[in-house]
C-alpha cells in the first residue's frame, strides 16, 4: 500500500477551524454558525454586545482532506454484519451522481517487447485501469508484422525493449523512431540494459510485487500458485517482457510521480490479450468507410480532448450508457474477428433483446448500466490513499446496480453465455462490499463535511466523542459565563472558543485603552495572540478543558480515517470481483446498444459460412447514407465462390458507385464485430482483411503526392491480400496521365486474375470505359461487369441507383458538369471534342473560335471583350477535354 501519513503528521499541516462560543449582553440565545479556513486562528463576534451577559454561539467543523493512516484489520465493532438490510441507490442524492464524471487525465500506455528466435513477447501497462496486459509468446517473422499490428492497435506512448537486440529489431525500432509523420502519436523508444530482462530476475520481480488483488492472508507459496494461474511462466519471452515493464514502471514512476517514493505504481490486475482470428483493417479503411470520424468539439470547455465523434458508424451505434461500454465498443471496432463462437454469442444477446416481450427488460437493464462507473479509477485512488468522498457513493451505487443486473440475468435464459456469466460471477463479494459501505459510510454527512464520516453505532468511542463535541456550545456558554464573572468590569463580554489543533481559548474584545502590547496583559491569563480586534488568552479553565476534553475534532477524524482505511482494505481485497463486474457489465452495455440501433434502423442478423469465402448480401443498405437521404435504393451483392471474384463497376458520376463500394465494406465490417446489419439477409464467409483505395488521405506532413498516396494504398492491397480478403477500389488511376492510369489499373487487376482461385474479392468502380472497350482484361468467369442503371429522358439523365449486369455506354460527364454549374458554351465544346475523339476525326483548331469572337466583338455582340478572354477559355476547354476523354 506504500507509506501513509500518520495522524500526528497530518495535524502539522491541517487547516485551522475555529469554533466560537461567546457570551454577551443581548437577549437572544439563537446559535449561529461560522467557519474559519485560515492558516492562523481568527474569531468573529456574532453580533452586538452590551452589558456583561455572555452571548452563545454555535460552531461547525470544516475539515480538510485527510489521508488515511496505517491500521490493523477492521474489528467486528467497526464493521457490521453484511446480513443487515441494504438501502437502494435512490437513498443517495441524484445531484451528486455525476461527481465521478470529472475530466480525467488522458490514458497512457507503455509497452514492452522482446523478439528472439522468431517469437515475440509483449506486455503493456494501461493507466486508465491500472492493468497490465500481456500476450503469450507468439511467432513472428523478421518483418515483425505482428508487432506492427499490435502497435497500431495499442498506440503506446513508450516502447520499452532491451538495448541488446538483433539486426531485425534494430531496423524496426529505427524505422519506428523516424516516422515523423506519426507525430504526436510516434512512441518514445526506451532502451533498458539487457540485465533488466533476465529470466530469473524478471520472474522474481513478478513474484515479489505488491498487488492489491492478492489477499494479504496468502502465504508466499500460495501467492506463487495464484500468480501462476494468471501469468504463463512457461512463456519465457512474455515473463521477460513483464519483468522489463515492471522495471520501467518503477523507474519512471508512472502515475505516481508526485507521491512519496515508498508509494509504488498501482497494479490492479493482469490480463491476457491475443490477436488471433482478427481481421486486418488499416487506418485508411477506417477513415474512408467513416467507421470513426473525429470532429472539432464546439464546446470551449472541451479543450483537453478538443474532439467529438461526427457522423460515423461508431457514432450511430454508440448508445452505451457507461463509459467503459463505449470503450469496449471502440475496442471491438478496432478488432473485428473471425471467431464464429464469439460473434454468434454476441448476436444471441442482441437477438434476445430485440424480441418485443423483452423490451421492458432491456430498458430496465439499460437504466442499471447507467450507474456503472469508473471502478478502476476508484480502486487506483484507494491504492494510493487518495479516495474522495464521492468515490464511496459512486462505488456503492455501482455495486448495488451490479447486484440488480445479477438478479435480472438470473431470470433470463441461462443458455445465453453472457447471462449465465453475470448470474454466476456477480458473487456474494459484491453484496458484502455494498453492505459494508451502506452500513459504515454516512453519505449525507460526508458530503456536507467533505470528508469521510461514519454512521452512528459503528464505533462506540466515536459516538461518545461526537456527543461530547455536539454538547460543546451549551457547555462553553456556561464556562464563558463563569469566566466573565472573574474578569475586569470594564470588559463587556467574552467568549470561550475551541480551535482544532490549538485547543480552548478565552476571547475578549480589544478595549480602547489597550494600545501597546503591555496593555494586553491580564492577571491570571496567558496572552496568546491578537486577531481582528479580539484578544485570545489561556485561562485555568481553558487549560482544564484541554486536559479533560482533548482535541476532540482531530481525534474523531483520526478514528474515522482509521475506519476508512480498514474499509478500503476490505474493498481492495475484492478488487478482482469488481473488475469482473466492469468487464461483464460493459459487454452487456455494448450489446444492448447494438440491439437498440438494430431495432430503430431495421437491421437483420447475419449468417456466417466458415467453408466459403466472400459475402452474399440481399438488399443491403449503406448505414449512414440511408439516414441522410430521403429514399435509399438497396442493392444486393454476391461475391461468394469462384465466380465473379473481380467486379468492374461502371456508370455515370453521382450514380452511386462509391456508395455501393462503401456499403459492401460496412456491412461486412458490421458482421465481423458481431452486429446486426442493414440488409434483408447477409451471409458472410471467411474474411481476413479489408483493403480500400477510395479516397486519398492527403496530409502535408506525409510529403507525398496524391497519386503516390493512392499507389501506396494499392500496393498494400497487392502485397497483402489473400483469397480471403476484400478489396474496394474507386477511381484508381485518375491522378496521373489517362493512359498511364488506365495501364496501371489494368495491370493490377490482371495480377490478381492471374492468381486464379487465390484471387481476392475485388470491387472496382471506374470511369475508364476503355478498360472494357479495349478488352484489357482477360475473359473468364473471374471477371464480372456491373453498372449503375440510368435512363436518358431528353436532355436529362435519370438515376435509378440500381446495380445491374452490363457496362455503361458513356460517362455522361457533360450532364454532371451541367449539374455542377459549368457554362453551357464550355460544356458544348467539350461534347464536340469528345465526339471527334471517339469518331477519330480531326479536331478543329480553337483559333477559329478566337477569330469568330473577334468578328462578333467588332460587330458589338459583346460576347468577348478582347482576345484575353479567349486565352482564358483555351485552358478551360483543354481541361475539359482531359476529363471527357
Amino acid at each position: 500500500m506504500g507509506a501513509r501519513e500518520t495522524p500526528a503528521k497530518r495535524r502539522n499541516r491541517q487547516r485551522t477551524h475555529t469554533h466560537t462560543h461567546t457570551h454577551g449582553h443581548t437577549g437572544g440565545t439563537q446559535p449561529t454558525r461560522q467557519r474559519q479556513d485560515t492558516h492562523r486562528p481568527e474569531v468573529e463576534q456574532s453580533g452586538g454586545v452590551s452589558g456583561r451577559v455572555a452571548e452563545p454561539m454555535a460552531f461547525r467543523a470544516t475539515p480538510g482532506r485527510t489521508p488515511p493512516g496505517p491500521a490493523p484489520g477492521m474489528s467486528s465493532a467497526s464493521c457490521p454484519s453484511p446480513q443487515a438490510p441494504m438501502p437502494g441507490p435512490g437513498a443517495i442524492e441524484e445531484d451528486e451522481e455525476e461527481e465521478d464524471e470529472e475530466e480525467e487525465p488522458p490514458a497512457e500506455i507503455h509497452l514492452c517487447v522482446l523478439w528472439s528466435s522468431g517469437y515475440l513477447g509483449i506486455a503493456y501497462y494501461d493507466t486508465s485501469d491500472s492493468t497490465i496486459h500481456f500476450m503469450p509468446d507468439a511467432p513472428d517473422n523478421e518483418s515483425l508484422k505482428l508487432l506492427q499490428r499490435v502497435l497500431d492497435e495499442v498506440n503506446p506512448q513508450s516502447v520499452v525493449t532491451s538495448a541488446k537486440q538483433d539486426e531485425a529489431m534494430t531496423r524496426f525500432l529505427g524505422k519506428l523512431a523516424s516516422q515523423e509523420h506519426r507525430e504526436p502519436q510516434r512512441p518514445e523508444v526506451v532502451l533498458l540494459p539487457s540485465v533488466d530482462f533476465g529470466p530469473e530476475t524478471s520472474k522474481q520481480r513478478l513474484l515479489s510485487g505488491n498487488y492489491s488483488f492478492i489477499p494479504e492472508s496468502m502465504t508466499a507459496t500460495e501467492k506463487v500458485l495464484f500468480l501462476s494461474s494468471i501469468i504463463p511462466f512457461d512463456c519465457v519471452l512474455t515473463v521477460r517482457a513483464l519483468g522489463g515493464l515492471l522495471k520501467f514502471l518503477s523507474r519512471r514512476r508512472v502515475g505516481v510521480e508526485l507521491e512519496d517514493y515508498g508509494v509504488s505504481v498501482p497494479i490492479l490486475g493482469f490480463k491476457k490479450f491475443v490477436l488471433t482470428h482478427l481481421v486486418s483493417i488499416d487506418q485508411d479503411t477506417y477513415s474512408v468507410l467513416q467507421i470513426f470520424k473525429s470532429e472539432a468539439h464546439p464546446s470551449v470547455y472541451k479543450v483537453a480532448s478538443g474532439l467529438k465523434e461526427g457522423l460515423s458508424l461508431f457514432g450511430i451505434l454508440n448508445r452505451c450508457r457507461c463509459r467503459w461500454g463505449q470503450k469496449l465498443l471502440r475496442l471491438w471496432f478496432t478488432r473485428p474477428t473471425q471467431e464464429l463462437k464469439e460473434l454468434n454469442s454476441r448476436l444471441d444477446v442482441i437477438q434476445f433483446f430485440l424480441m418485443p416481450q423483452n423490451l421492458d427488460t432491456a430498458q430496465m437493464t439499460h437504466r442499471l448500466l447507467s450507474h456503472i462507473k469508473n471502478v478502476p479509477l476508484i480502486l487506483k485512488r484507494m491504492e494510493l490513499s487518495h479516495t474522495k468522498v464521492s468515490d464511496w457513493q459512486v462505488l456503492y451505487k455501482t455495486v448495488y446496480s451490479a447486484l440488480g443486473l445479477r438478479d435480472i440475468c438470473r431470470s433470463l435464459p441461462q443458455s445465453i453465455q453472457l447471462f449465465h456469466d453475470i448470474a454466476q460471477e456477480f458473487s456474494d463479494d459484491l453484496h458484502h462490499i455494498a453492505s459494508l459501505i451502506g452500513k459504515v459510510v454516512d453519505f449525507e454527512e460526508s458530503l456536507a463535511e467533505n470528508r469521510f464520516t461514519v454512521l452512528p453505532n459503528i464505533d462506540p468511542e466515536i459516538d461518545a466523542k461526537k456527543r461530547r463535541l455536539t454538547g460543546l456550545p451549551s457547555f462553553l456558554t456556561e464556562v464563558a459565563q463563569k469566566e466573565l464573572e472573574n474578569l475586569d468590569t470594564r470588559i463587556p463580554s467574552c467568549s470561550v472558543i475551541y480551535i482544532p489543533l490549538i485547543g480552548f481559548l478565552l476571547s475578549i474584545p480589544r478595549l480602547p485603552f489597550m494600545v501597546e502590547a503591555s496593555d494586553f496583559e491580564i492577571e491570571g491569563l496567558d496572552f496568546m495572540f491578537l486577531s481582528e480586534d479580539k484578544l485570545h488568552y489561556r485561562s485555568t479553565r481553558t487549560k482544564e478543558l484541554d486536559a479533560l476534553l482533548g482535541d476532540l475534532h482531530c481525534e474523531i477524524r483520526d478514528q474515522e480515517t482509521l475506519l476508512m482505511y480498514q474499509l478500503q482494505c476490505q474493498v481492495l481485497a475484492r478488487a478482482s470481483a469488481l473488475t469482473r463486474v466492469l468487464d461483464l457489465a460493459s459487454r452487456l452495455d455494448v450489446l444492448l446498444a447494438l440491439a437498440s440501433a438494430a431495432r430503430d434502423y431495421g437491421y437483420s442478423r447475419p449468417r456466417y459460412s466458415p467453408r466459403t469465402h466472400g459475402v452474399r448480401i440481399k438488399n443491403g443498405r449503406h448505414p449512414l447514407m440511408e439516414l441522410c437521404a430521403r429514399t435509399f435504393v438497396p442493392n444486393s451483392t454476391d461475391c461468394g465462390g469462384d465466380q465473379g471474384r473481380v467486379k468492374v463497376i461502371t456508370g455515370p458520376n453521382s450514380s452511386g458507385k462509391s456508395i455501393y463500394l462503401k456499403q459492401v465494406g460496412l456491412i461486412t465490417f458490421m458482421a465481423l464485430v458481431g452486429s446486426f446489419v442493414p440488409a434483408e439477409d447477409a451471409e458472410i464467409g471467411v474474411i481476413d482483411a479489408i483493403f480500400t483505395r477510395i479516397h486519398s488521405c492527403e496530409s502535408i506532413s506525409l510529403g507525398l503526392s496524391t497519386f503516390m498516396i493512392d499507389l501506396n494504398q494499392v500496393a498494400k492491397a497487392v502485397n497483402n491480400a489473400t483469397e480471403q480478403s476484400l478489396v474496394l477500389m474507386d477511381e484508381f488511376g485518375k491522378g496521373t496521365n489517362t493512359v498511364d492510369g488506365l495501364a496501371l489499373l489494368a495491370a493490377v487487376l490482371r495480377h490478381w486474375l492471374a492468381l486464379g482461385p487465390r484471387c481476392p474479392h475485388v470491387f472496382v468502380a471506374t470511369n475508364f470505359l476503355s478498360l472494357v472497350q479495349l478488352q484489357l482484361l482477360p475473359q473468364g468467369p473471374l471477371v464480372q461487369y456491373l453498372t449503375m442503371e440510368t435512363c436518358e429522358d431528353g436532355d436529362d439523365l435519370v438515376f435509378f441507383y440500381q446495380l445491374c449486369q452490363g457496362v455503361a455506354s458513356a460517362s455522361h460527364a457533360s450532364y454532371t458538369a451541367a449539374q455542377a454549374g459549368l457554362p453551357e458554351q464550355l460544356i458544348a465544346r467539350g461534347k464536340e471534342v469528345s465526339d471527334l475523339i471517339r469518331s477519330g476525326k480531326p479536331i478543329k483548331p480553337v483559333n477559329e473560335l478566337v477569330r469568330r469572337n473577334q468578328v462578333e466583338n467588332s460587330r458589338g455582340s459583346g460576347s468577348c471583350a478582347d482576345p484575353e478572354g479567349a486565352r482564358f477559355f483555351l485552358p478551360a476547354v483543354a481541361r475539359h477535354w482531359w476529363v471527357s476523354s
